[in-house]
């Protein structure tokens, strides 16, 4: 999805229709590629950058993929820095339920 804007999976199907989602995910990994930590996340205030809380299993932290919706994409941080991989798109974020 990142590099072509389409994807297969059926479960991002709707999201790739939605140009402004997909443009804000290839602006999010772009930058998440560029940076060394997620301290360096910060000053990129329309990201939201949050580590999440009360997670099972691994830790996760996410970003904003655009201003004024909530969909947002979830991923773990490594000792390494950032591995952009990714994990889910969340529209469900603070309770919202499409």
């Amino acid at each position: 999805m990142y590099e072509t804007g389409k994807t297969k999976d059926r479960k991002y199907k709707q999201i790739c229709k939605n140009k402004k989602l997909v443009n804000g995910y290839i602006k999010a990994v772009g930058i998440m590629y560029n940076v060394e930590s997620t301290e360096e996340l910060k000053p990129f205030s329309f990201l939201h950058y949050e580590k999440l809380k009360y997670q099972r299993g691994e830790p996760k932290s996410s970003v904003r993929l655009a201003n004024g919706m909530v969909e947002r994409l979830l991923f773990v941080e490594t000792d390494d820095g950032i591995e952009v991989e990714l994990i889910e798109i969340d529209s469900t974020h603070y309770g919202n339920k499409k």
